[in-house]
């Protein structure tokens, strides 16, 4: 069961980037940024202007600034017939690209044909002043405007800074980017940095009791009523009451997720079936949620009783009918005490319940630099060439960070440095890297995915910086293949060893959870709405965070079938039992003196134990402790990534990664699907057999007393009383030690036929036999 070492193309390289922490430098030091390479630019930020000389026909001007530098060219809005505009915006050129040694502002005048120029201010950059957070701003200052000649012109100024700094600047995420300077206004806002939070959300509790007084059209029958929930895109039901009558009861949950602000309201409707696809609405409730009580725990709420209104359609006009009230009795509460999962249990995030009353204090904090990334594959083709624009998203908890977008590079350098909270050690940071299809202001293309890194905060040592390059592994219908690698900084550092060690004694989720659990059934079906809610609300963000992007990184589509995953955990149970396996053969070898004298050693430590017995238990842990200890040598020094062979994506058929990739209901032609379903009829074949065996042994213990067989439950239950009596009279350490020399004997007195009670028990009848 032991699996080569995945290929070095797909494993995790240490690098050693030039970053600040571990540095004695003390420029290093002096930076909040120690987890990113320090990138030097020259800004400048455009204030405004004022007493602007008019240049139309008209007696006025239509300003804008233009701020170049070599082959550089910023250029901000222009005003419309205004001589005093105010612009207030940064242009950021990168110091590693920078070809000239003066910086040139011009403001100009926008103009049909060819624009005027009003005035420029020129600056040395020798002589242009450094600034290093946490130092306070600069403070912009008024400048004369000059003509082309240098001479000062009679009216006009303008407002403006400049400085040089480093990407740990304030004015540096919303700059102007001279690497982007192909970039149109509209498709700026796509590809700066900014930081994203999920909303907030809540389970909503609806428990319907009962209905009264329900008026039906056909008063000639009873009706079967069921009470309908929608929330947005949600809709649950109750069941059918059991009883046909105008006053039905249920008593059922209906629970559903909202997040906050709540801007849509819980609409109930009561119902009369009257046929397989033709329903009667009774009543409706319309309830907002903004005045819904709170709950922090498992106590009941109040019960409410709400009207059911009915609406009639007369003249071909909807209308609300009040001439007689029926009524609906609820119980509703939004549950603050569960954590809302809004990604897979297995990698989360985040566990803390809903109410910040109940979060527990940060027991550290978690860092990020995300430095650059080599070898990007081309993901569009642009002007005949193949072209990259990447950018990275991480997402920790509620918080979500987005680089900016490096245009047009297959080894872009982000260098930014984020930060979260940790409430806890055993949970999941997850990176994912991706192109901007949205770079010059279209809006009809995806953001294509690169590739995603998951890291497990428990896997890291506290106060530790880990420097590695990861490979982005991208599985597609032809394989798996390598796009990139990443290259990060993380460190967690711990405030509280204590609080941190006391967690793992904390149940994982919140107490609600193992009060008043949710069915599994409930819980995918609560996270996939969350998933939607989440992805939904992100994408009307500025600028958004695309669906897709956080469909990806919440690995919405892992609950679908797929025959590759299917192998890798069956593999992955293998890799568990086959330590089981391991000691099953060596006791094997034991029993049959394959080596004399470990089997005498055996001998002689069993008969201690049997003689001492206080000390097995000792033993046991102490052996399990000098293991780990031996273990220590051979610890991983790296955190775990994305690995192939365990994924079995190395060596995946391509039919099943067709099918992996396949739409959901399927768009394959009627051969495929057939093929498929029969390879999965084989394969659930042998699982039913592996599930009938399993129940056969089962039912052969059961039979033992069951007297389905008289004359095998006579034997054994006078097995049963001849055994309690010699256990009764004969010491039990006389009967282990017995016991034990008989398993340990010598080959010359084994058989190789099955032992009596194991053939007894073969014997046995089951359930098999009734089966059709």
């Amino acid at each position: 069961m032991q699996k080569p070492p995945q290929s070095v193309d797909f494993a995790l390289k240490e690098t050693s980037p030039n970053i600040g922490a571990g540095s004695v430098t003390g420029d290093k030091l002096s930076c909040t940024y120690d987890l990113v390479e320090q990138m030097q630019y020259l800004y400048a930020r455009v204030v405004k202007a004022k007493d602007l000389p008019p240049k139309d026909i008209t007696g006025s001007c239509d300003p804008y600034v233009e701020v170049k530098l070599g082959n550089y060219k910023g250029v901000t809005k222009h005003f419309e017939k205004k001589s005093n505009p105010e612009w207030n915006q940064v242009f950021a050129f990168s110091k590693d690209r920078i070809q000239a040694s003066v910086l040139e502002v011009f403001v100009k005048d926008k103009d049909v044909v060819l624009d005027d120029l009003i005035g420029r201010i020129m600056f040395d950059l020798n002589e242009v002043p450094k600034r290093v957070p946490p130092d306070s701003p600069l403070a912009p200052q008024w400048y004369r405007l000059e003509d082309r000649k240098g001479d000062k012109i009679k009216s006009g100024e303008l407002m403006l800074a400049v400085w040089m700094g480093t990407q740990a600047d304030e004015a540096f995420p919303d700059a102007w980017h001279s690497d982007a300077a192909s970039v149109g206004p509209d498709g700026v806002n796509n590809i700066r940095s900014k930081v994203y939070i999920s909303p907030k959300l809540w389970y909503v509790r609806v428990n319907v009791i009962e209905a009264q007084d329900l008026v039906p059209s056909d008063k000639s029958r009873l009706p079967e009523v069921f009470v309908k929930g929608t929330l947005g895109n949600q809709a649950l039901r109750t069941r059918t009451s059991q009883i046909k009558t105008i006053n039905p009861m249920w008593n059922e949950d209906l629970i559903f997720v909202v997040a906050e602000p709540f801007e849509e309201p819980l609409i109930l409707t009561a119902e009369d079936r009257l046929g397989p696809n033709k329903d009667e609405v009774l009543g409706k409730c319309v309830i907002p949620l903004q005045p819904v009580q709170r709950r922090l725990d498992h106590k009941p709420v109040n019960t409410r009783w709400f009207n059911l209104e009915k609406h009639v359609v007369a003249d071909g006009e909807q209308k609300k009918e009040t001439k007689f009230a029926s009524r609906i009795h609820l119980r509703i509460c939004l549950d603050g005490g569960y954590h809302v999962l809004d990604e897979s249990t297995h990698y989360s995030s985040d566990v803390r319940p809903t109410a910040k009353q109940l979060w527990r204090p940060s027991i550290g904090i978690l860092e990020l630099g995300v430095l650059s990334a080599v070898g990007l594959m081309p993901m569009k083709t642009k002007d005949g060439r193949g072209t990259t624009d990447a950018y990275c998203v991480a997402k920790y908890g509620q918080k979500w960070v987005r680089t900016r977008t490096i245009v047009d590079s297959f080894t872009p350098r982000w260098n930014e440095q984020y930060t979260w909270e940790v409430f806890d050690p055993c949970t999941v940071i997850t990176i994912g890297v991706f192109d901007n299809g949205h770079i010059h202001g279209g809006g009809g293309g995806k953001d294509s995915r690169i590739g995603k890194v998951r890291i497990r905060l428990s896997t890291l040592e506290t106060d530790r910086v880990y420097t590695h390059s990861y490979p982005l592994l991208a599985l597609q219908p032809s394989g798996v293949r390598k796009a990139g690698e990443v290259q990060l900084a993380v460190r967690f550092t711990c405030s509280s060893l204590v609080n941190m060690l006391h967690m793992y004694s904390h149940p994982l989720l919140p107490k609600m959870h193992y009060v008043h659990p949710l069915s599994v059934m409930q819980l995918d079906s609560l996270r996939h709405q969350a998933m939607q809610i989440v992805s939904t609300r992100l994408s009307r963000s500025e600028p958004p965070l695309r669906k897709e992007v956080v469909e990806y990184m919440l690995d919405v589509d892992s609950h679908m079938w797929s025959m590759r995953r299917s192998k890798a955990n069956f593999f992955r149970i293998m890799g568990v039992l086959s330590s089981l396996i391991a000691v099953g053969k060596w006791f094997d070898q034991i029993c049959n003196w394959k080596n004399s004298l470990t089997t005498i050693l055996i001998h002689i430590l069993f008969i201690i134990l049997v003689l001492y017995p206080e000390l097995i238990l000792p033993t046991v842990f102490l052996y399990l402790f000098l293991i780990g200890l031996w273990n220590y040598r051979w610890r991983s020094r790296h955190p775990p990534h994305m690995d192939t062979r365990l994924s079995h994506a190395d060596a995946a058929h391509p039919d099943e990664l067709d099918e992996e990739f396949d739409t959901f209901p399927t768009s394959k032609p009627s051969d495929v699907v057939r093929m498929r379903y029969d390879r999965l009829r084989s394969i659930a074949g042998r699982v039913q057999t592996v599930v009938g065996d399993l129940a056969t042994q089962g039912e052969r213990f059961q039979s033992l007393i069951s007297w389905r067989d008289p004359r095998a439950t006579t034997l054994f239950l006078t097995f049963c009383l001849i055994a309690a009596i010699v256990l009764y009279v004969t010491p039990f350490q006389v009967l282990a030690l017995l016991i034990g020399l008989y398993v340990l004997r010598h080959p010359r007195f084994r058989h190789k036929l099955p032992s009596a009670p194991l053939n007894f028990f073969r014997r046995l009848p089951a359930k098999s036999d009734s089966m059709l």
